[in-house]
């Protein structure tokens, strides 16, 4: 598979982002989401993450996502960036950020956050 230019800065500036991160604790601690962030989940990610219909992993279902987060942020973060099986590229979020995907992702595959 050869990626684009942009696609490889992309990946290259997440995974500097993600540097040093624990990711076993930081997938398992709810990810609360920004206005911003819960309106494009709401318009993109919702669409199949919230409808068991579709395939894709369901949002805070941790069953379903271990073995997806197995595998590694660089790998998911490349699944939501070029698409895989059925999920398109950037999950349709044209404006979406690796930092921005790589959120989203958190928290799907994460615990709901508490509610206040």
């Amino acid at each position: 598979m050869r990626l684009k230019p942009g696609t490889i800065a992309v990946l290259a500036l997440a995974l500097l982002a993600l540097q040093g991160c624990d990711e076993k604790k930081s997938r398992m601690e709810p990810v609360a989401l920004d206005a911003r962030l819960t309106e494009i989940y709401g318009r993109t990610c919702a669409a199949c993450h919230d409808n068991a219909e579709t395939g894709a992993p369901q949002t805070h279902d941790m069953a379903a996502w271990k073995p997806r987060l197995a595998q590694g942020d660089a790998v998911l973060l490349d699944h939501a960036i070029n698409g895989f099986g059925g999920m398109p590229p950037l999950g349709q979020c044209i404006e979406c950020t690796a930092e921005d995907l790589s959120t989203l992702i958190g928290f799907m595959a994460g615990p709901p956050p508490e509610q206040d």
